[in-house]
């Protein structure tokens, strides 16, 4: 993978950078600008792991992604290293295969790979909005659904796409939904100081391993862009039965690795998983820069525990 080709995975398009895989465009402010400074002292620590790794001689595991390469701005990137895998390019010499694709529905055949190898999020090929609300009822119980032309009070219309970020509040019911569009329950997550607050897991094998407290003013409540930051630990953010839902969720989604997004309401006191993403960007731009750090050697230890275990 290098350095110089990650401006080709954007083109300029009437003020913005087009994302060319996903279609998201990203404002080009001066707030773009501070977090790109920010996210740079990370990667920089990120590439330092990376360079001691190489000095140290670490080659195995073995890593390869198909059909993409995560750039470094994805969390798998800074983890692989500092759990001291060798990213390779052929697939069927790896000793862990990744399905990295950042499309909302994925249809890649797995490759051919090595007797023994692990693949790693291959069951995972579709995260849309409506994907995620049929697989939360199955490992919740209830329903984070609902249709919007019966529905009645506010609700919540986001688009079926991954990382669009378009949520909008509505009262219902509605005479016909949108192409398209999904519907779900208002959770009110909001906290002290007039923000909301999403709990972000990061999964490995499926279970959690660390948790992001992301905070927003509540009328930017769809937006990424967040005011604070704080690393967690799953056990505090969660019962032991939420973290039993969430690996359900994991399960029935076949996300192996990656991030979900999970709401607590603030009256009913449930929580609800609203959304899940197989190509987690990197820790917070928000995150302190230790806390990154520290996020990143956690996912590392249980990248290294749990996809590659050391042989007999």
């Amino acid at each position: 993978m290098t350095d110089r080709l990650w401006l080709t995975d954007f083109k300029y398009d009437d003020g913005a950078m087009l994302v060319k895989k996903t279609g998201a465009r990203i404002p080009l402010t001066f707030s773009l600008l501070n977090d790109v400074s920010t996210w740079l002292a990370f990667y920089c620590a990120a590439q330092s792991w990376r360079i001691w790794r190489r000095i140290e001689g670490h080659k195995r595991p073995t890593i390869a992604f198909y059909p993409d390469k995560p750039r470094p701005w994805y969390f798998i990137w800074p983890v692989m290293h500092v759990a001291g895998a060798k990213l390779i390019d052929d697939v069927t010499k790896a000793d862990i295969v990744m399905q990295f694709d950042d499309c909302t529905e994925t249809h890649n055949e797995i490759p051919a790979v090595k007797e023994g190898a692990r693949l790693v999020n291959f069951a995972c090929d579709d995260v849309s909005k409506s994907k995620v609300a049929a697989a939360f009822e199955v490992a919740a119980g209830y329903s984070l659904a609902v249709d919007p032309t019966t529905y009645t009070g506010r609700m919540v219309e986001k688009s079926e796409l991954n990382a669009a970020h378009d949520g909008r509040v509505l009262e219902g019911p509605l005479d016909a939904p949108i192409p398209g569009k999904t519907y779900q329950v208002l959770v009110d997550n909001e906290i002290e100081g007039g923000l909301v607050e999403d709990l972000r897991c990061c999964l490995v094998n499926g279970s959690p391993i660390v948790v992001f407290r992301k905070r927003r003013p509540l009328e930017r409540r769809f937006a990424n862009e967040n005011v604070e930051v704080l690393l967690d630990e799953p056990r505090n953010c969660y019962t032991a039965d939420e973290i039993t839902v969430i690996e359900r969720f994991a399960k029935e989604m076949g996300l192996d690795w990656g991030g979900v997004d999970c709401l607590r309401d603030r009256n009913s006191g449930r929580l609800y998983i609203v959304d899940a993403n197989k190509t987690d960007m990197g820790p917070p731009v928000a995150l302190k820069l230790s806390s990154k750090l520290r996020a990143t050697r956690r996912m590392a230890q249980a990248f290294g525990t749990r996809f590659a275990p050391k042989r007999r």
